[in-house]
């Protein structure tokens, strides 16, 4: 019988480390993408350790590059601070040219915004998945946590019949 090493395989892993749940809440969802990230060692090591958090974060394009803003990466506890990372720097995204232009010409559009979603490896690559979001009206909010409410109520009685 022939056994087959698991370690020698590339995994399909899909694993997700940070989730921007509130994004949903805040943001009508429009159209999303999926982009690499330029890290440093560290960083990798800090997500790999579920150490992220995108809440407040935003991407915006500048010359021709979309930087990921505002998220934060705490620093490696078992790493030097001599060569640590700082926890908010920009980080560049990695997108193909076409997606860019696409992404310019949405985002110039009144009251669009480029928003994380998701953080997650992929095959053992950190991905990011963007998305192109409107900003919700308070209304709006309110209309989405009453569907929410009711989709509860019928589960709920779903699960007692």
């Amino acid at each position: 019988m022939a056994q087959t090493n698991k370690k020698s395989q590339p995994s399909d892993g899909f694993k997700i480390m940070a989730d921007n749940r509130q994004a949903r809440f805040t943001y009508e969802i429009l159209d999303s993408y999926e982009a690499g990230i330029a890290l440093q060692g560290t960083e990798v090591k800090s997500i790999r350790a579920g150490k992220v958090n995108l809440r407040d974060g935003y991407a915006q394009v500048k010359n021709g590059e979309v930087w990921l803003l505002n998220v934060h990466i705490s620093p490696h506890d078992m790493t030097n601070q001599a060569y640590n990372h700082e926890p908010r720097r920009p980080r560049r995204l990695l997108l193909h040219k076409a997606e860019i232009r696409k992404l310019i010409g949405k985002v110039e559009e009144k009251g669009l915004t480029l928003v994380p979603m998701k953080l997650y490896l992929k095959k053992g690559r950190v991905k990011v998945n963007i998305a192109i979001g409107r900003g919700k009206k308070l209304h709006d909010k309110r209309e989405s946590l009453k569907q929410k409410q009711e989709k509860r109520d019928i589960e709920r009685m779903m699960k007692n019949n």
